[in-house]
């Protein structure tokens, strides 16, 4: 079986990449993935599998059915929306919608996608069990399209017992992948702050309330609250990364605002720290003789992989690529909607490696210059494929 997957792999490669160009050069932004959905539903249709459209208005969910399909049935995950970027690049794939691109590596993850579905779909009498492809919109912003696809029941009829995606990483060579059991990435709130005073001369700060002064109070008290309360062996982070004070050189302003980010691996720990650090900011507020609105945008929680499910996927892709090429990851306080899945059932979020380091393919996610290798793609729909197949039996 797993020659045959790399024989039907090198088959599709070439479709698969053409996919990718397609996809990379017609971005849309998250929610609003319509015309990508219109060729999603277009590639399952000419290829006989059989999908329902209209989950969260862009998603799809599809199935490929084996022998006795009711025995196991997984889930696989790409998302499909991009980024607000403006490209900078001479490819003939660019982004043809100004400001907006797969900086994420979405395309890669849906024409991938594509090619495990090519290469299942055909060897769908040799496997017992059904696959759910879901083809999920709006990870990139708040409330993230996992939780309302699992709200919308994706997973469910026939309900899905694990789920697996992968994700582009720059950090790894093309041909490598890298797995981590156990907690992954972080969960992610947002924190906006307002806070209000009395504005005036500068000279006189006697008759003003110092907003500037009180903001910066509450920063330096904030990031005590997780350096002193926080169980030193769950990793937190809060970060605020924007401070907006409308005033001068001589001016005090009316207001501060301030928005920053809270992560961390504990969903307790997190929810404490949230009230401990809304509490904090508004009585030192007060006690300054100025107010505070503290405004947290609940975000994902944090991702975690299931250590049975992880570790077959692990071994798998040992047997597929060789040991060589698969890789630890380490923590990460980034985050991913998919952790919504993992909360949900037995996950595994892997990393595939696209960079090509002497060509000068080694732009971060999120940049104006990401691009990947395409031999990548050849990789992925082999290796997510030849998974598969293993954890069905």
């Amino acid at each position: 079986m797993k020659e045959k997957i790399k024989v039907l792999a090198d088959k599709h490669f070439e479709e698969v990449v053409s996919h990718r160009k397609y996809l990379h050069a017609n971005p849309e932004l998250s929610f609003k993935e319509f015309k990508t959905s219109e060729y999603i539903q277009k590639f399952l249709s000419e290829n006989n599998i059989e999908f329902k459209p209209g989950y969260v208005k862009t998603g799809i969910v599809a199935h490929i059915r084996g022998r006795n399909p009711d025995k196991k049935v997984i889930a696989l995950r790409a998302d499909i929306d991009a980024l607000p970027i403006i490209e900078k690049s001479d490819k003939d794939y660019k982004s043809k919608n100004e400001g907006v691109m797969h900086a994420c590596g979405h395309d890669v993850h849906t024409s991938s996608m594509f090619g495990v579905c090519k290469i299942l779909n055909s060897l769908k009498d040799e496997f017992e069990g059904t696959v759910k492809i879901v083809f999920q919109p709006g990870e990139e912003i708040l409330p993230g399209g996992a939780s309302l696809m699992i709200k919308e029941d994706a997973l469910k009829k026939p309900d899905a017992e694990l789920i697996i995606g992968q994700h582009v990483y720059p950090q790894l060579e093309v041909g490598n992948v890298g797995f981590r059991k156990g907690m992954y990435m972080a969960s992610a709130d947002e924190i906006y702050v307002t806070v209000k005073g009395k504005g005036g001369h500068g000279a006189l700060p006697n008759k003003c309330v110092d907003t500037i002064l009180l903001a910066s109070h509450i920063i330096v008290a904030l990031q005590q609250i997780v350096s002193r309360n926080a169980d030193p062996t769950i990793p937190s982070v809060l970060t605020f990364g924007n401070i907006e004070g409308y005033g001068a050189t001589n001016i005090i302003p009316e207001e501060v605002k301030i928005k920053g980010t809270f992560r961390t691996f504990d969903e307790e720990w997190r929810a404490d720290a949230k009230k401990k650090m809304k509490k904090m900011a508004e009585m030192l507020a007060e006690a300054m003789g100025g107010s505070c609105n503290f405004d947290i945008h609940d975000g994902y929680p944090f991702l975690t992989n299931d250590e049975t499910t992880t570790q077959l996927a692990w071994d798998s892709a040992n047997d597929f690529l060789g040991e060589d090429k698969v890789h630890p990851l380490d923590l990460r306080m980034t985050s991913e909607d998919f952790a919504y899945y993992s909360q949900e059932m037995p996950s595994c979020f892997y990393r595939l490696g696209i960079a090509n380091t002497p060509e000068g393919i080694n732009s971060g996610l999120h940049t104006n210059t990401f691009d990947v290798d395409h031999e990548a793609l050849r990789t992925s729909i082999g290796l997510m494929s030849y998974i598969v197949l293993n954890m069905l039996k």
